[in-house]
């Protein structure tokens, strides 16, 4: 796959990501939370998921035994525990403090994809990594709030570690020849499966019942936020290396405040103007002629 179409679909990844406060503040306001949420996103992403495969790609099914840590790592090491760090941390500090420590996960991708797979850490990389996550702070305002509780501050250093993993995982399972759609599906299944004893599945079906639509926000945040960002990540990481996706992907945060301002009429701060501008700047430094060599 070439360069600049791998980019495109991590940028779309991370876009697609960045609009899940609109699902999530639709069921939280139903009142679900965390582990709800989670196994509501798994569930649909699963069916949208079976149904396309067994459709289009049948032989995606297949893993070897040999393999299966690969998928048990990004479902339950990765993807699960992000999610409990991450939506624990959510009360217990501010989002826009959890998702600038959330964006520490590139430097992690970054440092073990050095150490594991020997990729070159350039100065291309290194600009555009401190750019983005710099504009990361800025779109969230970091600063603005008190001193970050120390519980809050693990939880969101453990969301941003566990969130780097997936790409650690997914490089792992791609060099042992899996494509993006079975990495996917079996990161899904073994994260729905985990989550499963955590789920209130009685909350669940109460706010099913009371609200049918809310089936509708179910399905379309595991359609968007789940089967077409993951698939879309997945399959750019085929064509390039995790260090340079997990940098891509910081357009996530910039959606997210955009989403935020249009949709939900919040304000756009100059420093959150500037931090756009900078996640902009950094996708364009590492995006360059260049910088498939840099």
């Amino acid at each position: 796959m070439k360069q600049s179409k791998a980019a495109i679909l991590v940028l779309l990844a991370g876009a697609l990501w960045g609009s899940m406060g609109l699902f999530v503040r639709k069921l939280n306001a139903a009142g679900l939370y965390a582990m709800d949420v989670v196994q509501a996103r798994m569930l649909s992403a699963l069916l949208f998921m079976g149904i396309f495969m067994m459709l289009f790609s049948r032989n995606s099914f297949r893993i070897r035994l040999k393999d299966l840590w690969c998928f048990l790592g990004s479902g339950i090491v990765s993807l699960l525990l992000f999610s409990l760090c991450y939506f624990s941390g959510m009360q217990v500090t501010s989002l826009n403090v959890m998702a600038v420590l959330l964006y520490t996960s590139p430097a992690i991708i970054m440092i073990l994809s050095v150490v594991l797979f020997h990729e070159k850490l350039t100065k291309r990389k290194l600009l555009a990594l401190v750019m983005t996550f710099a504009g990361c702070c800025l779109v969230s305002g970091i600063g603005g709030a008190g001193a970050v509780p120390m519980k809050g501050l693990l939880l969101g250093l453990g969301a941003g570690f566990f969130y780097a993993l997936y790409s650690i995982f997914s490089r792992f399972a791609i060099d042992r020849g899996y494509g993006a759609w079975t990495i996917t599906f079996y990161t899904f299944l073994f994260c729905m499966l985990a989550d499963m004893p955590l789920a209130n599945w009685g909350a669940m079906a109460g706010a099913i019942a009371a609200d049918r639509t809310l089936l509708f926000w179910m399905l379309g945040m595991g359609f968007v936020t789940a089967f077409l960002a993951f698939g879309f990540y997945t399959k750019g990481l085929e064509g390039m290396e995790s260090s340079r996706a997990g940098i891509l992907a910081s357009t996530e945060p910039v959606v997210a405040t955009l989403f935020g301002v249009f949709v939900f009429h919040e304000r756009l701060t100059l420093p959150a103007i500037v931090g756009i501008l900078l996640v902009l700047g950094g996708i364009v430094v590492l995006s360059g002629k260049k910088a498939a060599k840099a």
